[in-house]
């Protein structure tokens, strides 16, 4: 169970990556669920965001960049999930330090859709660094891409 501390920080966290990143912004990133359970990042089709203007699929740098937005914020709620009496102030340290390590990005099919959701799980919550699995869906369901990514979380 979710404790006030760690739903705080979750919150904040989530409106600094929703509405504050620029670049978010531009893509249209919105998320949708994050909590310690975990994250569920959507985009919406636009013509900005066409990597194949013959085919009229998604860029596959947008691809990766909702995998990697998707397995930092979970490699954060691992850490927040790790304890349950972090202070506001610890995690607030945390997340200065939290930065992509290495990321891999399997494309399995052509970025067809309107709305793609990414999802993602922690494979391993370490003190400093972390390792997470991420998806990427289409609306009908359709594995586009799945990523694994390390992350630096303290």
């Amino acid at each position: 169970m979710t404790n006030p501390i760690q739903t705080e920080i979750l919150h904040r966290v989530a409106e600094v990556f929703d509405k504050q990143i620029p670049f978010h912004n531009l893509l249209g990133l919105d998320i949708k669920r994050y909590d310690i359970d975990g994250v569920e990042v959507t985009i919406n089709m636009k013509a900005e965001l066409i990597g194949n203007i013959h085919q009229q699929i998604l860029h596959g740098g947008v691809t990766a960049t909702v995998l990697d937005v998707v397995g930092g914020l979970t490699a954060f709620s691992g850490i927040v999930a790790s304890r349950d009496n972090w202070s506001i102030e610890e995690l607030q340290n945390r997340i200065q330090t939290l930065g992509t390590i290495d990321l891999r990005i399997d494309y399995l099919r052509p970025g067809r859709g309107n709305i793609f959701t990414g999802s993602g799980t922690v494979i391993r919550a370490g003190n400093r660094v972390s390792v997470c699995r991420m998806e990427l869906h289409n609306e009908h369901g359709d594995h586009i891409a799945f990523g694994t990514g390390t992350y630096m979380v303290g």
